[in-house]
């Protein structure tokens, strides 16, 4: 781990006026507040941090074959930077820093970011407070389960049926008070929405 990470991630989560550092030599005063928002955008820049929320489920997922068959370069082309890190390459965006967290429209469908497939219905979201959008149901067959085993724990991953794009995980028996007790967190960088069910069903 290079030290000049680990100094930053010091700098922005400790929320008492001052820290001292662990020479004798000086007490560093660093100016106070900064915002969540600019603090969990430099989290993905943190190697060990970030490590925890990402997922490493590929060795299951090589032996499935999917509809959409791109390569690496055809997906670079039409994916941003950051959503080819999160689709392709299995990152996670910072927590509360997506656009459709706090996004609850009353009809429409989300979508996969990378090849358009219908992936939620506006009516399967709900509010979760885990910082990601959450969704206790998707539309039938349009998301995948993998096993995830990375950092010794057992977490469910979930990726688009029809590109295997990485949309996030599923978490089971949490107590929220919805039909399935199911909680789908997804990156917001993995989806897009529309209100046009039908235009959306048409392509499907």
């Amino acid at each position: 781990m290079r030290f000049q990470h680990l100094t930053r991630f010091l700098r922005i989560l400790t929320t008492t006026p001052f820290i001292t550092s662990v020479t004798r030599r000086s007490i560093t005063r660093i100016p106070f507040p900064i915002s969540r928002t600019t603090a969990l955008k430099a989290a993905p820049a943190i190697p060990f941090l970030s490590s925890f929320f990402s997922s490493t489920a590929k060795a299951e997922e090589s032996n499935m074959s999917y509809p959409d068959q791109r390569s690496e370069a055809e997906w670079r082309a039409v994916l941003s930077p950051e959503q080819f890190r999160v689709l392709r390459e299995k990152g996670t965006e910072a927590p509360y820093t997506g656009e459709y967290d706090s996004k609850y429209p009353s009809k429409g469908v989300f979508t996969c970011a990378g090849c358009n497939a219908p992936l939620y219905k506006a009516s399967h979201k709900f509010k979760s407070g885990c910082g990601w959008p959450a969704y206790f149901d998707s539309i039938p067959g349009a998301v995948t389960r993998h096993t995830d085993r990375s950092f010794g724990m057992e977490r469910t991953e979930i990726v688009c049926s029809n590109c295997g794009g990485h949309l996030g995980h599923v978490f089971k028996g949490e107590g929220y008070p919805t039909p399935t007790d199911e909680r789908h967190c997804v990156n917001s960088i993995s989806l897009k929405f529309t209100e046009d069910e039908e235009a959306v069903k048409s392509k499907a």
